[in-house]
């Protein structure tokens, strides 16, 4: 370009600046551009997405400074589509903010700190409703002790809430106000209580719940292929004949999943339950109704109702499988394999018998106790499913005093190298 008035960045076609600012998003970068020439200045209303990161105004005097060049930036981007704000601001600004892009804003996306600690609830949040083109909805570190008003959002097609603090009125509101979701988080979210939902045209859940209390879910999800569940004590979930992903988990809090009711899954690809206590009723219930399930991981230490910590029952390994006969991969961690290793489990096995479709198994041993019956149902799972590509041996916290470990682990090592190729000690 030529040096001199008509050159330098001014001389660009305003279609070229144009083009250029709609791939930025970030405040700093658009800052800089609108410092270089009046032309790029001119075209901020073009912005159609607007990022301000977490520190940018720490050297500007913070939320303050944030305040000004959030509101100025926000007025000024007329066709603005997508606003995240990771940098603390004044939650009693974002009202105003909104009202002046409530036509056509389509993704918002707020870390909510600073309106947590300056002492501002969820009354804030209420001006949400005013967006009423908003298609994603993602919230951070907020608190909710009430249902928003946020009226009908029928066009958001996404919402995510990720570490708050909430009551069950206000999880079962805002999530009432948005009946055309398609995918729902609740991410480390701390609420007990009873949480009902109907997402009738949801097709990925995610549940993540934390804290001390018991928690209820009652959940109708017809169409719902992915769906992950953490925290909750009784669970319901109506729908379900879609579902091809499926994670029950209870990590966290007091108490154990005591009760779980659930249709059959027709559908079933992978099934996880983890957690430190679950009633043998509520494990059953889920296996009875995952009988198509292809990858099954079993991660659950105990079982027993309220604080009564108690071994597995008995499981007879013919029938285990036989219920499952699509079953191609299996993790199973301690608790469970022992059940599947009592005197009775193999009493059953015949010349019949045959795990047509496992191809691989990850067992997780964590006491040399019964080391005999342990080993006839390693040797059996290889013996019978002729298929059977890989099987892990993982030896998990077991302590080197117990007198027989040394023993158990020899004979380990004799079973893997009988099976060479296929058996692998970790």
């Amino acid at each position: 370009m030529e040096r001199g008035g008509g050159g330098g960045m001014d001389a660009l076609p305003d279609g070229v600046v144009q083009h250029i600012l709609s791939q930025l998003s970030s405040a700093r970068d658009v800052a800089a551009c609108a410092g270089v020439s009046r032309g790029m200045r001119g075209c901020v209303p073009f912005l159609p997405a607007l990022y301000f990161p977490r520190g940018a105004f720490d050297a500007a005097g913070g939320a303050a400074a944030a305040d000004d060049a959030i509101g100025r930036m926000v007025e000024a981007a007329a066709r603005l589509e997508e606003l995240v704000i990771y940098c603390p601001f004044s939650a009693a600004r974002l009202p105003r903010w909104l009202a002046a892009r409530s036509a056509s804003l389509r993704v918002l996306e707020l870390r909510m700190d600073s309106a947590v600690s300056s002492g501002a609830g969820s009354g804030h949040l209420d001006c949400i409703g005013a967006v009423a083109n908003l298609e994603e909805l993602r919230l951070w570190g907020l608190t909710m002790t009430r249902a928003p008003a946020w009226g009908q959002l029928e066009r958001l097609r996404v919402l995510e809430i990720v570490g708050a603090a909430v009551r069950d009125v206000a999880v079962n509101g805002a999530v009432g106000a948005c009946p055309n979701l398609t995918d729902l988080a609740l991410i480390g979210c701390e609420c007990s209580g009873a949480v009902a939902m109907t997402l009738p045209l949801v097709e990925r859940c995610r549940l993540d719940f934390v804290g001390s209390g018991n928690c209820s879910l009652a959940l109708a999800a017809p169409l719902v292929e992915s769906l992950e569940i953490q925290g909750f004590c009784w669970i319901s979930l109506q729908g379900g004949i879609r579902l091809k992903h499926l994670t029950i988990a209870k990590n966290t809090g007091t108490g154990s999943v005591y009760n779980i009711e659930i249709g059959k899954l027709p559908e079933l690809e992978k099934l996880s339950l983890r957690g430190v206590q679950w009633s043998w009723g509520a494990i059953s219930s889920v296996l009875q109704c995952a009988g198509e399930v292809k990858y099954l991981v079993m991660k659950i230490e105990f079982c027993g109702d309220h604080d009564t910590l108690e071994p597995f029952p008995e499981v007879d390994l013919v029938d285990f499988f036989n219920s499952h006969p699509k079953l191609i991969k299996f993790e199973i961690h301690g608790a469970m394999f022992a059940a599947m290793c009592q005197k009775n489990s193999l009493k059953n096995l015949d010349s019949r018998f045959s795990i047509t479709c496992l191809e691989e198994v990850l067992i997780t041993v964590r006491s040399p106790l019964n080391a005999e019956l342990k080993l006839n149902t390693l040797e059996s799972l290889v013996k019978y499913s002729p298929r059977m590509r890989r099987m892990v041996v993982r030896i998990s916290q077991m302590k080197n005093c117990h007198g027989s470990a040394d023993g158990f682990f020899e004979e380990i090592c004799k079973f893997m190298y009988m099976n060479n190729g296929r058996v692998r000690i970790e």
